[in-house]
């Protein structure tokens, strides 16, 4: 089932074309968007295994000139090191300002693909073909690009949008578990954040844990419902000054969890279904939802086979003190994005750490 999603945005609107069997009309997809004729294409080696071929088949038939730049597998590589690999190959082949650059991975890949095209002769065009789930709803969407720095994720970071993002369901049939099981974290995080509906499809679902369990209908709709919801908060705020801050429900706690474990011992999605049950806990204490929603919560991140306690080990003062050092910190407070219903949620700075401490112990 094939269906397109609109991202409209006052300067760049563009679509999310959600086709099976798109990976093989990337060129023809990108054909219509006025291009030029270099293409850069990024990936790692894992994802270049299995669809680097096809995807530069597919852009050289629509007449695209193809160079390649594989980077290492993993979060822990998302850094200006890895960066200068893109610009060097960039530099190499005299990529122009009409040049693109095409992210064929997950949301490491993208982001700093992404990044790569927004410095690139201050801004080059830039598609994303994501190959994981979290990316196909989350990451590749909305124009967030960056880079992490030791001290903290995505620190280092501009907004470019994509001209188009092409996701193919069907490449998602060589995606490992734990992977997949990332990726359905967003999937709540949408369910609870805007889409009381989609929440119950989740829950009303005998399987969430692996793919090939769940029913093509139940894929499809995830996707689609995903995807809509990450268009319309991008949509109505592209820059994050407002409404679109509720995209990072389980993030703020998520986050410290990824950079306090080196970026290596949690998936990112891990990390989010950890943030979001912290968030629904500190939700309870300070009396916005029920009891009985966060253990819907928590039922549903079990179910998709997704953590639901702290890594073994890590130093709540530690977690503290890295929630400091994120983005989202406004003159010196830590803002939170804590649910009040399933599909509604508010941003708030006033969660006292005792309240952060005692949630977290309990984890």
């Amino acid at each position: 089932m094939a269906s397109t999603i609109k991202v409209n945005l006052p300067q760049q609107s563009y679509d999310i074309a959600i086709a099976p069997g798109g990976l093989d009309r990337l060129g023809e997809s990108m054909a219509g968007l006025k291009l030029g004729k270099k293409v850069l294409l990024v990936s790692n080696p894992t994802v270049f295994q299995h669809y680097g071929q096809r995807a530069i088949a597919s852009l050289q038939t629509a007449g695209f000139e193809v160079v390649s730049c594989i980077l290492p597998d993993g979060e822990n590589y998302k850094t200006l090191e890895s960066l200068q690999k893109i610009y060097d190959v960039a530099v190499e082949n005299r990529l122009e300002r009409s040049s693109t650059m095409v992210a064929l991975g997950g949301g490491v890949i993208g982001d700093m693909t992404g990044f790569a095209a927004a410095t690139w002769l201050r801004g080059i065009n830039f598609v994303q073909v994501p190959t994981t789930l979290l990316a196909m709803v989350d990451a590749a969407i909305g124009g967030k690009t960056g880079v992490n720095h030791p001290q903290g994720k995505n620190l280092i970071g501009a907004f470019h949008q994509p001209g188009l993002v092409l996701i193919d369901p069907e490449v998602l049939q060589t995606l490992p578990v734990r992977e997949f099981r990332a990726g359905m974290a967003e999937v709540i995080k949408y369910g609870v954040i805007w889409d009381a509906q989609l929440f119950a499809e989740l829950e009303a679902s005998q399987h969430l844990d692996a793919m090939g369990d769940m029913k093509s209908e139940l894929i499809d709709s995830i996707l689609v419902r995903s995807c809509q919801a990450k268009a319309d908060v991008v949509s109505k705020d592209e820059k994050e000054a407002g409404l679109r801050a509720i995209l990072n429900y389980g993030h703020t706690i998520g986050h410290a969890v990824e950079s306090l474990t080196g970026y290596t011992q949690v998936l990112h999605g891990e990390a989010v279904a950890i943030g979001m049950v912290a968030a629904g806990h500190i939700a309870v204490e300070l009396g916005m939802w029920t009891q009985q929603e966060t253990e819907r919560q928590n039922a549903l991140i079990e179910k998709a086979g997704l953590p639901t306690k702290l890594p073994v080990g890590l130093d709540i003062e530690a977690t503290i003190e890295a929630l400091q050092i994120d983005k989202k910190v406004k003159a010196g407070k830590v803002r939170f994005v804590l649910p009040t219903q399933i599909g509604v949620v508010k941003v708030t700075d006033q969660v006292p750490s005792d309240t952060i401490r005692q949630v977290l112990r309990g984890m």
